[in-house]
């Protein structure tokens, strides 16, 4: 989804002066925090006090912080959105070897009576003997279907409304030292939806009571529920997981979807997320590079297929945003291959850039992919390091993707 922030000047001024909070715990319930980049002194934002931002840098070990976002933004699809992100981040446990955990919640709503209410955490217990990771997030939507397949075309844009409702979780323990094992959970419920009568040029029937060569029956039109169960295996040595510097993930996960656990399709999902963080040059500068491919086999709807363009946030490719510039889903199938790289530099005070770019495809079988079939989007942002603790950065992002399409993006933590 496309964010058009509105008066971006106002919302990182008001981002600025919202105190992060630091409470101080108990010696038996304290949290720990972290610092691979040591706070640099300086004058204190606009609008925050030295006071303030003085509890805001705590690096004591029984802090956690806390920090309010206002949410603004313009879109084509919702109008005028409004509301309030949060972020609650720090370490559990004493062990400084225990990276920081955090958890994020956001609420919005539109002129169109459109609203988002998600919660997303990633939390490593004491010692890191174990990890969570999962989201719940209610979406009242409206987005844009072009059809199923790697070349949809733009004609074919049509608007449906619907609402979505989604539980993801997993529970993984520790093996080895960063290596851990376990089980994940995820349960989508697709309803009400109510597509356009006709495309948003106004030249043809919604494209999505098209049979689309037989990919889209009616069943698919209908509220849809979604469960499956399966394995999820993860190598993770980045230092922080917000904004790595160095380090790798490796997540390979498989989720069975089944009528015996209430799904409404039967269809297996097989997921790898690959990625590798370093410096070059200098510290100042961090290549971060990932590869997500998801595949499916079975019985998928459309609402499930893997799609170029996931920039709503939440744990379906493990909180990334893929290809930025692309349509929330602009193209979507069954087997889906993505790599992207980002170069992020250090510039001044607390504030950095970035420059990245992305290739994908999508096809029913792998059969289907093709070198002409890539599509490639890049684009360049600004980072403002609000927590150098945790390294939280609020994220402006601008991309330019396939068939003129563009995106500007305001976000907490990094893209990947």
């Amino acid at each position: 989804m496309r964010f058009f922030p509105l008066a971006l000047v106002a919302s990182l001024g008001l981002a600025q002066a919202a105190q992060a909070q630091t409470l101080a715990l108990a010696p038996s319930d304290s949290v720990g925090v972290s610092s691979a980049r040591q706070p640099v002194a300086g004058p204190p934002p606009i609008g925050l006090s030295r006071t303030m931002l003085a509890k805001s840098q705590a690096s004591g070990p029984n802090k956690i912080t806390i920090l309010p976002i206002p949410v603004l933004f313009y879109q084509d699809e919702t109008g005028l959105g409004y509301g309030l992100g949060g972020l609650l981040s720090g370490r559990l446990g004493q062990d400084t070897a225990t990276r920081a955990s955090n958890a994020r919640v956001q609420y919005w709503t539109t002129q169109k009576s459109q609203s988002l209410l998600q919660f997303v955490h990633t939390i490593y217990s004491p010692d890191e003997k174990f990890y969570l990771n999962g989201e719940i997030s209610y979406y009242d939507n409206l987005l844009y279907y072009y059809g199923i397949g790697n070349n949809t075309l733009k004609a074919n844009e049509s608007a449906v409304a619907n609402k979505l409702f989604i539980v993801n979780q997993r529970i993984e323990k520790r093996i080895a030292p960063k290596m851990f094992a376990g089980v994940l959970y995820r349960f989508t419920r697709t309803s009400q939806i109510q597509p356009d009568n006709n495309t948003t040029d106004g030249s043809k029937p919604n494209y999505f009571f098209d049979s689309d060569n037989g990919r889209l029956d009616q069943r698919q039109r209908e509220a849809t529920s979604i469960s499956g169960v399966g394995p999820v295996f993860t190598l993770d040595t980045r230092d922080v997981a917000l904004a790595a510097f160095h380090g790798d993930l490796l997540d390979i996960s498989a989720t069975f979807n089944g009528k015996y656990l209430g799904s409404d399709y039967n269809f297996v999902r097989y997921q790898i997320d690959a990625r590798h963080f370093q410096p070059i040059f200098s510290t100042k500068t961090i290549l971060a590079l990932q590869f997500l491919g998801q595949f499916h086999s079975g019985n998928v709807p459309w609402r499930e297929l893997a799609g170029l363009g996931a920039n709503l946030g939440g744990t379906l490719y493990n909180n990334a945003n893929l290809m930025r510039g692309v349509y929330e889903q602009r193209y979507r199938d069954r087997q889906m291959a993505v790599f992207q790289a980002e170069l992020r530099q250090k510039l001044f005070w607390r504030i950095d850039g970035a420059a990245f770019g992305s290739v994908g495809q999508v096809g029913n079988n792998f059969s289907d992919y093709s070198f002409n079939g890539i599509k490639a989007a890049g684009g360049l942002g600004a980072r403002f390091n609000f927590i150098r603790r945790d390294r939280v950065n609020l994220r402006l992002d601008y991309a330019w993707g396939p068939d003129g399409s563009t995106g500007l993006y305001f976000a907490i933590g990094e893209a990947f």
